[in-house]
């Protein structure tokens, strides 16, 4: 739709004051009007230099020199708390108080971790004991450099799969090469991990929304869950992240079903679910959360040992033992392991990082996000040089750590000291384990990922972010795990994009009584003055969303609600005054289309006014220019400011008008003012201050008892 504009029948003040002084008649009606009294405004102070600024090109350099100081500022025992997180807690730990409790977080989360390890490496393709090994050395490691004290490392269920879906298409699982790229995989996590903390990239993750993540683990649980299958089932199935391959070859190979497995299961999943359900609702039984994976594996070991089910497999034979050190290899794999790599590392950051905070916001610490990755990062490389695959913050072993009053890093030592016993004595009984009663805990802990109850809360509050959850989830359900992280993020950015190209802008008005301008569509009794529009933009500009800024602008001009306006009444907008607080930054495109703007309204003999610009906004248009071009006598401070000059303005536009037309048509003798009016019309010049910023603006409302409505600028006379 092509827009048209107003053409103006007058230019300026000046002009229309110079064309009626030409006549003596017109200079007789000229000096009947009521003359422009003074208003209050507050002068806007300019900045002179950008020493102590961050905008434009300087936020590099004021970034780097306040490093530069804080380091100048770090003692000695700041870099060793630095360097080494456990030392803040270790300086201030209270043994009497602290000690029980944490040797009971640690012993609880020990035994929760014996069974869930060896679980989660038969998710990622591995022998059992790879699991073992990887809730050992990361776990001391953790304690050290880690800044979470109640965080709990170890595999989590989410990246054993991204591990079995990428080394499955590498080599079969079976084979030797298959553990030492997980092993490789998990140095190249640490490393990645560490470099992100040192270079405090952690704020990349930003990007990836809340509706991302839940779409995304909603879906691999699923996934997870039905890859377990097998164990229940009696039968193999398809390795796959996508759904349709492992419901086809559940379906085709239904042939080989056998009862005994899946009644076994099914029970323990069952006893599971109810133990975790009393755990979490009621508070003196929250110790069989943290039970159920042990009850599961004594449970299933025992039937074995008395029954001695031909058809139910086991774990098999575990090496006894500590790790031993060995350096990963097969780097020759590096390059096709760097996209996993990747992945891993945002999702155990998304995992671990959000999980942490929490924790540390409930135990009344504060935790630096890039430090923490730097220990997730410390652990994992350690890990790799002890049969480590990759390791991360568990949500559900954090919320027993914290239920069971977990104070400092020595729950986790504590938790190290179990699975360290629990390879030197106890591995004998591990192989007597049902494989289908490490699929029931696997199960048990993936379906408190699938988070229906977040897409329903999206579907009330907000369409788009449940439009994304949904998008997420579909494409990760159907099109695999990388895929679907991909089109999320990819998705999650395209809004973020959409948004900052089109940003919000609000016509204000004034909240009757008052010097506030508020949103117009907020506040509905809020109105507005003719000949004037109020907008305010809520972003930084820059070149993205200039373009639609401006056509907004355009819009507003012509769009005007004359059923909230007030004021002398004009056939057109002269003013346009931009609302600049919430703009927190403005880049040189965007300068140059603000000059474009002006040139623009300057042909059509509109004004522009800019009120309470921030100092780097202000700097940029200053130094560009654009403040001697505008005028810097419209620069102010407040919008109240801008509205008083504008009004005053729009009413001497008015008032020059009809004088202009009075030379043609001399008004009636008896319209023509009294001497009394202009008695008073020659007062308001002479208010006060006080009277200015708080009276009327048109003096000859006295005569009515009242201050006219018409022509209100500032707050509403008492009397």
């Amino acid at each position: 739709m092509e827009i048209t504009y107003a053409s103006s029948s007058s230019r300026d003040i000046a002009s229309i004051a110079a064309e009626c002084s030409s006549s003596s008649s017109s200079l007789a009606a000229f000096s009947s009007m009521p003359s422009i009294r003074p208003v209050k405004v507050i002068s806007l102070q300019y900045p002179t230099s950008p020493s102590s600024s961050s905008i434009g090109g300087g936020g590099g350099t004021a970034l780097f020199v306040g490093w530069k100081s804080k380091l100048k500022r770090m003692t000695w025992l700041d870099w060793i708390q630095t360097l080494l997180p456990c030392s803040r807690w270790i300086r201030t730990y209270k043994w009497r108080e602290y000690l029980q409790t944490d040797l009971m977080a640690g012993l609880t989360v020990g035994v929760m971790l014996v069974p869930q390890a060896m679980s989660y490496a038969k998710l990622a393709g591995l022998q059992p004991i790879y699991g073992l090994y990887s809730g050992f050395v990361p776990v001391f490691v953790y304690a050290i450099f880690g800044s979470s004290r109640q965080l709990a490392v170890g595999p989590v269920a989410l990246v054993s799969l991204l591990v079995s879906n990428v080394l499955g298409e590498i080599v079969d699982s079976s084979d030797a090469l298959y553990t030492e790229l997980a092993i490789l995989l998990a140095l190249m996590v640490g490393i990645l991990e560490c470099i992100m903390g040192l270079l405090r990239l952690g704020w990349i993750i930003r990007f990836i929304s809340h509706s991302v993540i839940s779409g995304f683990t909603t879906a691999s649980a699923i996934v997870i869950a039905l890859s377990q299958a097998k164990y229940f089932l009696g039968y193999d199935i398809v390795r796959s992240s996508k759904i349709v391959p492992l419901i086809k070859s559940i379906i085709s190979g239904i042939d080989g079903f056998s009862w005994p497995p899946f009644v076994m299961g099914s029970v323990i999943l069952a006893v599971l679910l109810i133990m975790k359900h009393l755990g979490k609702s009621r508070k003196q039984l929250r110790f069989l959360r943290a039970a159920g994976p042990l009850t599961a594996v004594v449970a299933g070991t025992t039937f074995v040992k008395i029954f001695d089910p031909s058809s139910i497999k086991l774990v098999g034979e575990i090496p006894q033992g500590l790790p031993k050190f060995s350096v990963p290899k097969e780097f020759a794999y590096l390059k096709s392991l760097i996209p996993t790599a990747f992945l891993i590392t945002g999702v155990a950051i998304l995992e671990s990082v959000g999980i942490a905070k929490a924790l540390a916001a409930k135990n009344g610490y504060e935790l630096d996000s890039n430090q923490e990755l730097f220990g997730l990062g410390v652990s994992n490389i350690c890990g790799s040089f002890f049969s480590s695959y990759p390791t991360t913050g568990s949500f559900s072993r954090s919320a027993v750590n914290h239920e069971s009053g977990a104070k400092t890093g020595i729950a986790g030592v504590m938790n190290g000291i179990v699975m360290g016993c629990a390879l030197m004595f106890l591995t004998p009984l591990f192989e007597y384990i049902p494989l289908c009663c490490l699929a029931a805990i696997v199960i048990s802990a993936v379906m408190g990922l699938v988070d229906y109850e977040e897409a329903i809360f999206l579907w009330r509050v907000d369409k788009k972010d449940f439009l994304l959850w949904t998008v997420t989830f579909i494409t990760t359900l159907f099109l695999g795990i990388e895929i679907g992280v991909l089109v999320g993020v990819g998705v999650s950015l395209a809004f973020v994009i959409h948004e900052s190209a089109n940003p919000h802008i609000a016509v204000l008005g004034r909240l009757p009584g008052t010097t506030v301008y508020r949103n117009k569509e907020q506040y509905t009794e809020a109105y507005t003055y003719n000949g004037i529009v109020i907008v305010r933009i809520d972003a930084p500009i820059y070149f993205a969303n200039i373009s639609y800024i401006k056509d907004r602008l355009r819009e507003y001009e012509l769009e005007v609600d004359r059923s909230t306006r007030r004021g002398p009444e004009v056939d057109r907008v002269y003013f346009v005054i931009l609302e600049m607080a919430p703009v927190t930054y403005i880049d040189s495109s965007a300068v140059q289309a603000l000059k474009d703007l002006y040139y623009e309204y300057k042909s059509r003999d509109i004004q522009l006014a800019i009120a309470n610009p921030n100092r780097g906004v202000l700097l940029n248009l200053t130094k560009a220019g654009v403040g001697e071009l505008i005028g810097k006598e419209w620069y102010f401070v407040r919008v109240h400011d801008a509205v008083q000059v504008c009004l005053q303005h729009v009413q001497a536009i008015k008032e020059a008008s009809k004088a202009t037309a009075a030379t043609s048509d001399p008004p009636p003798e008896e319209e023509r003012p009294s001497f009394l009016q202009r008695l008073l019309r020659q007062r308001g010049e002479d208010m006060s201050i006080p009277e200015l910023e708080s009276g009327y603006l048109n003096p000859s409302s006295a005569l009515s008892g009242g201050t006219d409505p018409q022509l209100e600028p500032l707050l509403s006379r008492k009397s």
